[in-house]
């Protein structure tokens, strides 16, 4: 085996690169380590273009279970399975990095795999960015590399940035819970790839803390660049299919006049038609050329035109402003009464419903990945994107990777505004409908989201709204131009796609891609203040639908009641066999009763039936003390008294001489089994039996229910003697 390993110093850890012959199959591969955290890279470009009219990138993040020394999975399938959804958004993290650094026109097959050897204290996915960098950047692949990433992270009650955060200090669910979690990728002091989960965060903040991942990227990026220069190979030629003589004045014929035409302003659907017209028409007179090279034309050109019409003389395609946001519409309710809550958002073309659904602690999902096992999920949002929202026909079901990352972005941008779990102990599901897409519906679901939860009664602190920036420039002139709520034609020409979601006082959430090397911090900064501009009129116009969170949650909702009872009543209120808990469940109708290792119970149910269980399980386990009042029934009866039931698994004795104020003679002339009676606790003997008394509850109960004192043969006297009795 031939191995050499390079290592930096970086956040008080080491990060060591190996070099060796494990896959010497492939055009490059590394094994890159971080304190016991551990990826291998590995990548392959096949040897033929491809007919395909895009880049045809692949980028698959493995988890492995053997990373965490564990067998995971259920009983009947021990090997990994599809991708989870962790893994799959680790996977978009390094296809975002990378992907802008390949040379326009290649259409080679560019396979990158990540394999997670090991993981601990810290996070792989910025171990596989910087992974397959150094992969790409030492093979013969063309690629404008290397890249580097960092993650970011603030605690709360403190100002000092954390680099590389371990798990625990990312954790947000006890303190000190993290504030900020910034993963942040770029080059040569710009940014090409950012995902931020905040609580509610300043624009300051976030630019303090770019600055600072920028200067701790570019020490990555010197010790990358050094190990390129050491064991770098040639890169394979690479030639930009050209678009030959034939094509421009063909374009400046056909097209140019009706972009003339327009003034300007071009629609999405109008500009699709003209790509058609451009293919068939170039079709008939130039058949030589393969539809790739015509089509790639009509877009460098169109590309240009979008551009130029931005940079230079200040337009978009649509006669906005630059800062516009298109017509906003925010419905909360009216759909249905049956959904617990939903939200209809417009914003210009973009379409989105959600629809909100409330469960139990026992809807949660569990989570069994290689970073989290057994950790329950509460707050869910699942984000569907049907072919009619762009009025194609296709595939309908299932989900695809752009599915899950814009629901994750969406998720994680309401998540900070969610209520404890102790004030709101539900589990929520947000189902967002992409109804018509031309610009961010990733943004238009957090709006939808948030419109949702409020109809559904859920108390979030604030309203949260999002909002998609881009950018046009011109890197050789040094000009830029920022847009605010980008569509589709802005975001399949521009440079990039910022997406921005928060609060009228800070960022919860942020999602950047760039189709250029970088961006510069400058333009991240001025990108912010922008997006703040439009997010607080946003929020304007939802709080305008609904101000604050419905004061109930939906009559279909179920009902979730809580209580706590000592850790060492737990095994009680389950029973053996998980009997008793089973039998409250038949009993009272409950749908869910669910107990937390610390005694806390949640108890859900519709139509009174969460009230009949907690009434149970607080009987079932109350601490009885003396002067306790009960009402219940005689069980029992002995020639000294009778027992009364006051709990599920207690009775206790009432004498007869506790009966009434006055001689009995017979306990049997004023008690029969099945009688309720009103009952005080008056002692707890020493042996733990419980002693009960009618008259004490009640003096005048025995008079009330035909009893008097000639009928016990005397005035009242003192207790007689007690006879023996088994306690139970």
């Amino acid at each position: 085996m031939q191995k050499k390993e390079y290592s930096l110093e970086l956040a008080g850890k080491t990060m060591t690169a190996e070099f060796n012959d494990w896959a010497d199959q492939t055009n490059g591969s590394v094994l890159l380590r971080y304190g016991n955290s551990a990826v291998f890279a590995t990548v392959v470009m096949g040897s033929k273009d491809s007919d395909k009219d895009y880049f045809p990138l692949s980028v698959e993040y493995e988890e492995k279970f053997y990373a965490v020394g564990a067998i995971l999975g259920s009983r009947f399938m021990r090997r990994e399975g599809r991708p989870s959804d962790e893994a799959v958004l680790s996977g978009r993290i390094v296809d975002r990095t990378i992907r802008p650094l390949f040379p326009k026109g290649l259409k080679r097959d560019v396979q990158v795999i990540i394999t997670v050897l090991s993981i601990e204290d810290y996070d792989t996915d910025i171990l596989a960015v910087n992974a397959a960098s150094l992969a790409i950047a030492t093979s013969n692949i063309p690629w404008n590399g290397p890249v580097s990433a960092i993650r970011i992270g603030l605690e709360d009650g403190s100002d000092e940035l954390i680099v590389n955060p371990t798990y625990g200090q990312r954790q947000d669910e006890l303190p000190p819970k993290a504030r900020m979690d910034l993963t942040v990728s770029g080059k040569d002091g710009m940014v090409n790839m950012i995902e931020v989960n905040a609580r509610e965060v300043g624009e300051d903040t976030l630019n303090k803390a770019l600055a600072k991942a920028s200067e701790e990227i570019e020490k990555i990026q010197a010790w990358q660049k050094m190990i390129v220069k050491e064991r770098g190979v040639e890169k394979a030629a690479f030639i930009a299919p050209t678009d030959t003589s034939e094509l421009p004045p063909a374009f400046d014929e056909l097209i140019v006049p009706r972009l003339r035409a327009t003034g300007g302003r071009i629609d999405k659907k109008e500009m699709g038609a003209l790509k058609n017209e451009w293919l068939a028409e170039t079709t008939l007179k130039f058949p030589e050329l393969k539809p790739q090279i015509t089509d790639g034309y009509f877009e460098f050109r169109m590309d240009a035109y979008v551009h130029d019409l931005a940079i230079h003389e200040g337009k978009r395609v649509d006669g906005r402003a630059l800062d516009e946001i298109r017509p906003l519409y925010a419905q909360a309710g009216g759909i249905s009464p049956i959904i617990h809550g939903t939200g209809l958002f417009y914003r210009g073309e973009t379409h989105v419903l959600a629809a909100l659904t409330l469960g139990g602690p026992g809807d949660a999902q569990l989570l069994d990945t290689i970073e989290f096992q057994d950790k329950k999920k509460t707050f869910m949002l699942h984000y569907n994107f049907p072919p009619f929202s762009v009025g194609e026909t296709g595939r309908v079901g299932g989900m695809n990777r752009r599915m899950i990352g814009h629901g994750a972005l969406a998720e994680k941008s309401l998540r900070a505004v969610l209520p404890a779990k102790e004030a709101f102990p539900y589990t929520i599901r947000i189902v967002a409908d992409c109804l018509a897409s031309n610009g961010s519906t990733s943004m238009a679901s957090v709006c939808a989201g948030t419109l949702a939860l409020m109809d559904a009664g859920v108390p979030i602190t604030k309203p949260v709204a999002g909002i998609a920036m881009g950018m046009m420039s011109d890197s050789k002139a040094g000009v830029y131009k920022v847009l605010t709520d980008i569509q589709g034609p802005e975001d399949h020409h521009g440079d990039m796609d910022f997406k921005v979601a928060g609060t009228k006082d800070g960022v919860t959430g942020v999602q950047m891609d760039v189709k250029v090397d970088g961006v510069p911090l400058k333009v991240l900064a001025e990108a912010f203040a922008q997006a703040k501009k439009a997010r607080l009129q946003i929020l304007e116009v939802i709080m305008d639908a609904l101000p604050a969170p419905r004061a109930d949650i939906s009559p279909r909702a179920p009902k979730i009641l809580s209580t706590k009872v000592k850790v060492d009543q737990i095994g009680l209120v389950i029973g053996p066999g998980g009997k008793t808990i089973n039998g409250i469940r038949e009993k009272t109708g409950a749908e869910d009763i669910t107990i937390e290792e610390d005694g806390t119970i949640f108890i859900t149910g519709k139509m009174g039936a969460a009230e009949a269980a907690l009434k149970e399980i607080t009987d079932l386990t109350r601490e009885y003390e003396v002067g306790d009042r009960f009402e219940g029934p005689v069980v029992r009866m002995m020639d000294f008294g009778a027992f009364v039931k006051i709990g599920p698994n207690q009775d206790g004795l009432v004498h007869v001489s506790e009966v009434a104020p006055f001689r009995i003679g017979n306990i049997s002339d004023a008690l029969h089994v099945g009688d309720v009676v009103p009952v005080v606790l008056k002692e707890i003997d020493e042996k733990g039996r419980y002693n009960l008394s009618i008259k004490a509850a009640d003096p005048h109960w025995a008079e009330q229910h035909g009893l008097t004192p000639d009928q016990g043969g005397g005035e009242s006297h003192g207790r007689r003697e007690r006879g023996p009795r088994r306690h139970i």
